[in-house]
Parts: structure tokens; C-alpha cells; sequence
């Protein structure tokens, strides 16, 4: 193969910055999904090879490599399989732009454009019951900074169905509580939605923004620094809040339950209270109302519901006739 007609480091600076950043104005969260992609690569070839980032060419990643790379994400780092598609997904995309820059590495581009995304089980949802969701927005201890924050942002989480990358990212300016109540979300891809608050989450916002920076740009959920509350942040807090509400909600005991766990079980309560699929897909920011479609699928009541509609078709149960012989055995005991 005939020398690149561009540097490996630039090219990779150019997917980065002309291609993600100015052509496709992707998103900062897709940018640092995609860099963390790349970090991880480089250091594994590093690790392997030897070789640091500044002294890779295109060559370095061909499809044998990635392969093991994404291996070793599961096996190694213990990634799921959600995230190893993910990390192919970042890589396909530069592949796809280093075909375009520099047809003369085709080859190598090509054979890993044709490594698969891998296939996986798609678990069947999990969510909480309503008296379950009550019990954990009631665990913070309000008499504490840290306790009233959290119950709101509980609160907050569970009224909007948010992703906990929209709770974080949540600034003053984007809740709305002069006339009607509502948050401005700032999804997946650029997507924008405002949706509106109870009463009581809207109280409890408006008491909680007093006690904050009022800054519009300041976040609504800071920690002890001011900062936004990170992700782990966030599942830290729902954890202390779970172990709390065990106490007295036995039926929480062993869930597995996360910050997408709520947004789950708002989607899931929206369905089982008569909203139609396609208000539920704007209310949590899908992409597609066929996103949707799996809390139907998880609905067990509304299976049950449909099935008492229907006639069951199987014979009734015929009942057991003993013979003569077996009569006169127990007869003669």
C-alpha cells in the first residue's frame, strides 16, 4: 500500500474537528463518547504493541486489532455488550471519513467496515411499582442540604422521565415556573423538550432554587462544590435513598435499580394511566414512537387485561375414571 496522503495524528484531529464538530455539529456528549472510544484503542495498542498514540498509523488498526480491542472490552474491562457496540460504533464512523480522505486506505478501512455489531438478549425492562417510586422520593433527609436536594432531584428525575445526562446537565434558566411549570431537557441528539410539573415538583423546585446560585447558567443539582452532580453522583444518591426506603418497602429488597430504572417506570406508569405511545415517545425524548414499543412489551398487566378477553380454546380438563380392576383393589382394602 502506497504512502497516506495525510498523518494518522491529523487525521484523527480532522474527524474530530471537521468532521464530528463542524460538518455533523455533533453534540459534546457524542464528542466525549467518542473520545473515550479512542483513548481506550490507543491504550490498548499501546499496552500491546508498545506503540504510543503519536507514533500510530492507520495501519495499526486494522481489523485483527480492533477485534481484540473489542474482546478485551468485554473480557477485560467487563463492558456490556451495549458498550462494546457502542466504542465500534465511534470507530466505524472514522473509518468511514479515513476512506474518504485517503481512498489509498481502503483495505484496511474496508475490512474493519465489516466487522459486525455484535448481537445481544434484550432483557425485558424493569420497573418499579408506584408505591415503590412513593417510597424512594419520601428516603431523603429533608432536615439536610444534601437530603432536600436530592429528594427534588428525585422528584424532578421520575416527573420528566429524564436521563440522568439531563438531570446533570439541568441549568436555572431551564426551569420554568412563572406560569406554567415545566423543565426545558436537552436530549440525545440535539433534541429540546419542555415538560410540564406536578405541583408538588414545582414547589419543591421553587424552594430548592432559593437555596442555590440563582445564576441562570448555574446547575440546578450542584454538589458540595458547585459543580453539576456527575453520573456516579447520581447513582450514589439513589442508592443511599433505595437502602433507606428498604426500611419500610420490603418489595425493593434485591432490585437492581438505577437512575434509568425511574425513567422506566415513569414511561411505564404514563402507559398504564392510558397515554398513547406516541405522547409517551415525546414526553422521554425518543427518537422513534418504535423505541417506545418496548414498555408495551413489558406491560404484564396490560397482557393479562387482554386475556381475559379471550376465550380459552383447549378441552376442559377430563377427570380421571379408574378402572374396574383399580374399583375392586380398593374395594378389597
Amino acid at each position: 500500500m502506497r504512502a497516506p496522503q495525510i498523518g494518522f495524528a491529523q487525521l484523527v484531529q480532522d474527524f474530530f474537528l471537521r468532521r464530528l464538530v463542524a460538518q455533523r455539529g455533533a453534540s459534546a456528549r457524542t464528542v466525549e463518547s467518542y473520545r473515550d472510544a479512542f483513548e481506550l484503542l490507543f491504550g490498548f495498542i499501546e499496552q500491546r504493541t508498545g506503540k504510543p498514540a503519536a507514533a500510530l498509523q492507520l495501519v495499526d488498526l486494522d481489523a485483527p486489532v480492533v477485534l481484540d480491542f473489542l474482546d478485551h472490552l468485554e473480557a477485560g474491562r467487563g463492558n456490556s455488550v451495549r458498550t462494546r457496540n457502542a466504542r465500534l460504533a465511534a470507530i466505524h464512523s472514522f473509518m468511514r471519513y479515513a476512506a474518504v480522505r485517503d481512498p489509498a486506505s481502503l483495505p484496511v478501512t474496508g475490512r474493519v467496515l465489516a466487522i459486525p455489531a455484535k448481537r445481544f438478549d434484550r432483557p425485558v425492562l424493569g420497573y418499579l411499582s408506584r408505591e415503590q417510586i412513593a417510597a424512594i422520593l419520601a428516603a431523603p433527609d429533608r432536615r439536610t442540604w444534601s437530603g432536600q436536594r436530592d429528594a427534588v432531584m428525585l422528584a424532578t428525575t421520575y416527573n420528566t422521565g429524564a436521563r440522568v445526562s439531563e438531570i446533570t446537565a439541568l441549568r436555572v434558566r431551564e426551569v420554568l415556573l412563572d406560569r406554567q411549570a415545566a423543565v426545558h431537557l436537552h436530549g440525545k441528539g440535539r433534541k429540546e423538550r419542555v415538560i410540564p410539573l406536578w405541583k408538588n415538583t414545582a414547589t419543591g423546585l421553587r424552594a430548592w432554587l432559593g437555596k442555590i446560585n440563582d445564576a441562570p447558567e448555574a446547575p440546578v443539582f450542584p454538589n458540595r462544590s458547585g459543580a453539576p452532580m456527575s453520573r456516579s453522583g447520581v447513582r450514589d444518591r439513589l442508592d443511599r435513598a433505595v437502602a433507606v426506603a428498604e426500611r419500610d418497602c420490603s418489595s425493593l429488597r434485591g432490585q437492581h435499580i438505577s437512575p434509568h430504572t425511574l425513567r422506566h417506570s415513569t414511561a411505564m406508569h404514563l402507559l398504564q394511566s392510558g397515554t398513547d405511545l406516541a405522547t409517551i415517545a415525546l414526553w422521554l425524548g425518543h427518537s422513534s414512537p418504535a423505541v417506545t414499543h418496548q414498555y408495551l412489551e413489558a406491560d404484564l398487566a396490560a397482557k393479562e387485561a387482554v386475556l381475559q378477553h379471550l376465550d380459552d380454546p383447549s378441552p376442559a380438563p377430563m377427570r380421571f375414571k379408574p378402572g374396574d380392576r383399580l374399583l375392586a383393589f380398593l374395594q378389597d382394602l
